[in-house]
């Protein structure tokens, strides 16, 4: 029997960690690699083509939202579960936005964790049961069209998410510049198209965005019991 292969993208390492035991002690399922970072995780599932991701919505250096987008146009046969401590409607609508065929939160259960897996390698979605009754609930036939990622029409490109999440981290433009092989300017301008199309005109501001859109975090972890 063919394992259902996984790659972990966690950047808490006991979060991780627990995410691999649980996966271990299944006969059909293995676990492939695991990812610190969005960077990583993009990199290791071009290299080990993954059936699955396991992929944590905030991530440093690059978010699971952005980090998904770049999975998927490598390997779109490439399913992602997207992680996260919070089950806002913002979070999951901009999972699904991003390519996301289910949405787990972090303390779902070792049964619907292994369920997920084995139902989006189906071809099938998964969401964590709160999940699924309130989307059920809200819009019997989708998550959502529209996340907190659009803003009047337009939506953000793969560089503006990565300098926005730069931004939002506290990095000054010349980091940035130098974190995406970039110049200067080039960072400028994404700032400024980044305000105009938020209608966002402050560093806090967009940090807060970020926060509510779950391209970053707060201090707060989360660990598996």
């Amino acid at each position: 029997m063919k394992k259902i292969t996984v790659l972990l993208a966690e950047d808490h390492t006991i979060v991780r960690e627990g995410f691999r035991k649980m996966l271990e002690i299944e006969d059909d399922i293995e676990v492939a690699g695991e990812a610190k970072d969005g960077r990583q995780a993009v990199a290791l599932a071009r290299k080990l083509r993954p059936d699955v991701v396991l992929m944590d919505i905030a991530m440093p250096l690059l978010n699971g939202l952005e980090a998904t987008r770049q999975v998927l146009k490598a390997l779109p046969a490439t399913k992602v579960l997207m992680l996260s401590a919070h089950s806002d409607d913002a979070y999951v609508n901009n999972a699904t936005e991003s390519g996301a065929v289910g949405f787990l939160l972090k303390q779902t259960s070792a049964h619907d964790v292994c369920r997920a897996i084995r139902e989006v390698q189906k071809g099938n979605t998964f969401f964590s049961p709160s999940i699924s009754k309130r989307l059920d609930r809200l819009n019997p036939k989708s998550p959502g069209r529209k996340g907190l990622l659009n803003k009047n029409g337009a939506s953000l490109t793969s560089r503006e998410m990565e300098v926005l999440q730069l931004i939002a981290e506290g990095e000054a433009n010349k980091q940035i510049a130098a974190e995406l092989a970039i110049s200067i300017k080039t960072v400028e301008k994404h700032r400024e198209h980044l305000m105009e199309k938020l209608d966002i005109h402050d560093t806090a501001g967009l940090t807060r965005y970020a926060i509510s859109a779950g391209i970053i975090e707060s201090s707060v972890q989360v660990t598996i019991a």
